[in-house]
């Protein structure tokens, strides 16, 4: 596998390459990125071949697709395919008075959800602005999920968007304005209900299919082959375990990782000692297996984790590995496995 490999993204008519250039970092999200560096980190994915780049306006409220557009607009328009999100509008708040979970720099918006038809429509608009692009490709309905929202109010946004901010995409996409529309989430079960009612292209799932998570298996990636419908698979690394292993201190779904998942990150790593296979190649390279699954879009900050990424992706790996961590238990036996 190689990382620039283009691949069918469903019915679409678009292709995207096997890693995908994820750009929640370049939002200053956790720890600043200099504009140099963020500048330098998306010329050098495009030397290495990536021509799939997502971004949403909730990933340092909008400076992310600042950066990402102002670099962009260097390379030909047809030659990359571009995703961004709605359901989240920036308000201006006055100097001073943002608060935000973040510590570090953004600009002075704060996040307002609105699923409804209008909201969606405006945060199209806002994202073409900001990336100074006259289309986007791909366009997902960015976190209806309970992980987000609570329970309940989960239940009122996943309505709003399924009523009418899905007409909204729908609308752009019958216009031929974008060519995909989907959900983004951080649950398969949400991506599942929505596909269950409105006719969707895609998906960008985060953390959900991975070498510890492969529950999708049960009834939506299925679906999704039925429908032919692709899925960008974010959070590979299911927030850091399957690239740091079983340290402590290791994250996993965005906390400190449990006993119970530090020991089976453990046993998975024994059998990578075995095979003297990488772990964090085989996470990549696990979820690319999948026929619905077209992508494998890892956040990137640096030129040096891209090249690393990069590189894990096209490592070879025995089909004897995946045969030993199906015979432990570790991966279901009905997993698609590559090779």
């Amino acid at each position: 596998m190689q990382a620039s490999l283009k691949r069918t993204f469903g019915r679409s008519g678009l292709e995207v390459t096997a890693m995908g250039f994820g750009t929640a970092p370049l939002g200053n999200q956790f720890r600043a990125v200099p504009e140099e560096d963020a500048r330098g980190v998306i010329q050098h994915a495009w030397d290495s071949g990536l021509r799939y780049f997502d971004t949403a306006p909730m990933y340092g409220h909008g400076l992310s697709e600042h950066r990402l557009g102002e670099s962009l607009r260097a390379f030909p328009r047809d030659e990359y395919v571009l995703s961004t999100k709605v359901g989240r509008l920036l308000k201006p708040v006055p100097q001073g008075g943002l608060t935000s979970f973040f510590w570090v720099d953004m600009p002075p918006f704060e996040v307002v959800h609105d699923y409804s038809y209008d909201g969606c429509m405006r945060s199209f608009e806002d994202s073409l602005q900001r990336m100074g692009v006259s289309r986007i490709d791909i366009l997902f309905i960015h976190d209806i999920d309970t992980f987000t929202h609570g329970t309940e109010l989960q239940k009122v946004h996943f309505r709003t968007a399924m009523d009418g901010g899905y007409k909204a995409l729908e609308k752009l996409r019958s216009e031929g304005v974008v060519k995909a529309i989907g959900v983004g989430c951080n649950e398969w079960q949400v991506c599942e209900a929505a596909l269950r009612e409105r006719d969707f292209d895609c998906f960008l799932l985060a953390g959900r299919y991975t070498l510890l998570e492969q529950d999708a298996l049960d009834t939506f990636l299925p679906l999704c082959e039925e429908r032919n419908v692709s899925v960008v698979l974010g959070g590979g690394f299911n927030s850091g375990i399957l690239a740091t292993g079983a340290v402590k201190g290791a994250h996993y779904n965005y906390s400190e990782a449990s006993p119970e998942i530090l020991a089976r990150v453990a046993r998975i790593e024994a059998v990578c000692a075995t095979f003297e296979v990488s772990l964090a190649a085989a996470a990549l390279q696990f979820v690319l297996a999948h026929p619905a699954i077209a992508t494998n879009v890892p956040g990137t900050r640096s030129q040096k984790h891209l090249d690393q990424n990069v590189a894990l992706i096209g490592r070879p790996i025995p089909a004897e590995f995946w045969a030993a961590l199906k015979k432990e238990g570790l991966i279901r036996d009905d997993a698609p496995t590559p090779g």
